[in-house]
């Protein structure tokens, strides 16, 4: 991972009386017009109220969804913006749209303590063009930018690329420097024991991750339907579990590339299954024993114990992804097992954001409270731990003298 030299945090920059853009991430759920998790806004509090205390003009732009480059209801951030006006206690302002004589004048007339969001960058598909001519409208608006939002920070789109290179004074907000920071002692020689737990769909989605931690970790605990496919890579049948078949031979590979590095690889050996993922209760049984009809749907107490000795005995722990249906209470106990067993782990822990880090939320303040970080980019994390360079972090490094 690249070092953070070159590059300023808020705290360095002079920001009284100037107009401060803060790109954040609120690209949050939503269930009609409520948000359903408000943790991206949250996090974006503290940087949101040091630029105010300093007495700057606050604008913050984001993204929201996939609008397809024009202007949908569904997408709109006022519901970002009334949840944000509850938790600063101040007046948050959503002009019509993040460009033009709209934004210009709210942004003109704002008072002294107020808050202006910009409507969705994604309402202009120059945004994910990395489109420079947009950047520079966006340029236009402020005199200072600053980078909140590590889970965009991967994308090379036009606010968190383009943007912060045209800008002479640029920063990171302290959520992105958290971020990176928390991340570094993962990627930049972790403590060993370093223990990686990996779940979700898909080997294929986290290949590179895999093979990246084969350099880094001393074991490596797999779950969720990913599991199935390096199981079903040694001959298991798996029935009706959802299964990569395609990347059987990939699976094979990985299971060997582990013996030859001497890193422990921790599969399933029990599974909860049902029928159906809308099944209200589960059958636990041996990875070996499921029947016709059975899809494996969590992982077992078996499992749970395995991964948690691992866990307990490391000094540093990454967890990207749940253990199986975690949404369904009936195949939660797996991913909330593990969640627990990193808050009575002496390790430093970080979970990557994404589902897990709403498995850990859904598990409990308690929970979440005593892991080490919880990030907010699921994605970004994941490149950074591949060792790729995140276009968004690059872009507010200063050149040298």
């Amino acid at each position: 991972m690249a070092s953070l030299e070159g590059i300023r945090s808020i705290d360095e920059l002079e920001l009284a009386g100037k107009r401060v853009l803060i790109r954040v991430d609120y690209n949050v759920p939503l269930d009609g017009t409520r948000i359903t998790d408000d943790e991206r806004i949250v996090r974006s509090l503290p940087t949101i109220r040091h630029a105010l205390e300093q007495g700057a003009k606050v604008i913050l732009a984001s993204h929201m969804g996939r609008p397809k480059g024009k202007p949908a209801a569904e997408f709109s951030l006022e519901p970002c913006g009334a949840r944000l006006a509850e938790l600063l206690s101040v007046e948050v302002l959503v002009p019509d749209d993040c460009l033009g004589d709209a934004a210009r004048k709210v942004i003109a007339d704002a008072r002294k303590g107020q808050v202006v969001l910009l409507e969705n960058l994604r309402f202009h598909a120059e945004e994910e063009k990395d489109d420079e001519g947009f950047a520079r409208e966006l340029a236009g608006l402020c005199d200072v930018y600053v980078n909140d939002a590590f889970g965009a920070a991967h994308r090379a789109h036009a606010s968190v690329h383009a943007l912060p290179r045209m800008m002479r004074e640029r920063a990171m907000g302290f959520l992105l420097r958290d971020e990176l920071t928390s991340l570094r002692r993962i990627t930049d020689s972790p403590e060993k024991p370093f223990v990686a737990v990996l779940g979700g769909a898909k080997v294929a989605d986290k290949l590179g991750v895999i093979e990246a931690l084969f350099d880094r970790c001393s074991a490596l605990c797999i779950g969720g339907a990913m599991a199935n496919t390096l199981l079903a890579a040694q001959g298991l049948d798996l029935r009706a579990s959802k299964i990569e078949s395609d990347k059987l031979a990939l699976g094979r590979s990985l299971i060997e590339q582990a013996r030859a590095r001497g890193v422990e690889l921790l599969l399933p050996t029990d599974v909860v299954v049902a029928t159906s993922p809308g099944a209200t209760a589960g059958r636990t049984t041996e990875v070996t024993l499921l029947t016709e009809g059975e899809m494996a749907l969590d992982i077992g107490p078996a499992t749970v114990r395995a991964f948690g000795a691992r866990i307990a005995a490391a000094r540093t722990v990454f967890w990207n992804g749940p253990m199986g249906l975690f949404e369904n209470p009936a195949f939660s106990r797996g991913t909330f097992g593990v969640a627990e067993a990193l808050t009575t782990s002496p390790a430093f822990s970080v979970v990557g954001g994404g589902d897990s880090a709403a498995a850990v939320r859904a598990a409990g303040p308690d929970i979440a409270a005593k892991i080490g970080f919880i990030s907010t980019g699921g994605g970004a994390s994941l490149e950074l731990l591949e060792g790729r360079v995140l276009p968004g972090v690059e872009a507010l490094r200063l050149p040298p003298p």
